[in-house]
């Protein structure tokens, strides 16, 4: 089946905001004492991105679950940032869940 064009964009975005995020803290001088933790997380990103474009139906529970991650992290930022990420966790949650995504990945799992 043909990759919907939302989980083609959804993976470009997340490897863009990975490698973005990791570029920014390693850059960050001192580093944070939370580095290592912090690139591991960014780079769930980026390998959740690559698989999601592959069709790997694991791939968009890592993503699901690294957005829940972020709406967790951010409770204990601000009521905005919050709101944001659920937002954000819902809306991506409901195109790699509907039909046309459930289709592909469902398709690219079988040989």
């Amino acid at each position: 089946m043909k990759r919907p064009l939302t989980v083609a964009i959804l993976g470009c975005l997340f490897i863009a905001v990975g490698l973005v995020g990791l570029l920014y803290h390693l850059a960050e001088r001192p580093p944070d004492h939370w580095i290592l933790l912090i690139s591991f997380i960014r780079i769930l990103a980026i390998v959740g991105g690559i698989f999601l474009i592959k069709g790997r139906n694991w791939a968009r529970w890592l993503l699901l679950a690294w957005l829940a991650l972020h709406v967790g992290i951010s409770v204990f930022h601000s009521l905005s940032e919050t709101v944001a990420h659920a937002v954000l966790l819902i809306v991506i949650g409901y195109f790699l869940m509907t039909p046309p995504a459930s289709k592909y990945f469902e398709s690219a799992e079988t040989p």
